[in-house]
């Protein structure tokens, strides 16, 4: 019985989900958590040695998955993605928007070319993956649900990420729009905001005094493992246990946005 209820609840079992940036660390952890949870998943991304890993451990995990190529800053790409989705597996019921980039310059050296380049891959992507598929979803029956990738830089800018803490505020506000605008459909948005989790676009940024600061102000003391995020993406994705969740922001971060001095 308890199995059944949690399956009932968190399982995608039918489903299929895309994650946009799933030839990333947290990209691939989502997609892997998927498809335990029941998922057929589409590993999209630009990196295809590592999206076929990634639907590799996948597979040999029992799952169902095939990595499909996109740039997600271009609206042909991911207009294509969802045309070899559909064409492949016949519908799309998630979408989890987990392209990202980050850059380290001081403010006065950023670069146009660097700002661009990190609002372009961070904001202007989720809003195409949120707006291509959104429209879709509209007009599914069943309708579907979008998860957007944030950041506790979204909420309190962090030092030397600027264009990075900017394109994560940005993605929190375009997600309670976006989610106000889609919920007559049947469409929940919502967004994932993660603390540390390192991976390749941050560790430039993590020098020894930095990672002390960091986790001297992180309650738990530690960094985020990136399976720690799966739970969170099943509650908010799930039409069972998160139907009545939309317009949300839900923090994974240790205790880091709790903390003052």
């Amino acid at each position: 019985m308890p199995h059944d209820f949690l399956d009932n609840m968190f399982g995608l079992g039918g489903q299929v989900a895309v994650v946009i940036g799933g030839t990333g660390v947290l990209g691939g952890s989502l997609a892997v958590g998927l498809a335990q949870a029941g998922a057929t998943v589409v590993v999209a991304g630009r990196d295809f040695d590592r999206g076929q890993e990634c639907c590799r451990v996948i597979l040999d995990l029992g799952g169902k998955a095939e990595y499909l190529p996109v740039d997600a800053t271009e609206r042909a790409s991911v207009e294509s993605l969802l045309g070899a989705t559909l064409a492949e597996f016949g519908q799309v019921d998630m979408l989890i928007n987990c392209a990202g980039v980050n850059s380290a310059e001081p403010y006065f050296e950023i670069s146009d070319e660097t700002f661009e380049r990190v609002l372009a891959t961070n904001l202007v992507a989720t809003h195409l993956g949120c707006q291509i598929f959104g429209r879709h979803m509209s007009v599914q029956a069943g309708g579907g649900s979008i998860l957007n990738i944030g950041s506790v830089s979204a909420d309190v800018p962090l030092s030397r990420v600027f264009a990075y803490s900017a394109s994560k505020a940005a993605v929190v506000n375009l997600t309670r729009n976006v989610a106000r605008e889609l919920a007559k459909n049947n469409v929940r948005v919502n967004v994932l905001c993660p603390g540390f989790f390192p991976a390749e676009q941050n560790r430039k940024v993590l020098t020894v005094e930095r990672v002390e600061a960091i986790l001297a102000h992180t309650p738990q003391a530690r960094f985020g493992d990136p399976h720690e995020l799966v739970g969170a993406a099943l509650l908010l994705l799930s039409r069972a246990a998160g139907s009545f969740i939309t317009g949300a922001e839900l923090y994974v971060d240790g205790g880091f946005t709790a903390m003052s001095i």
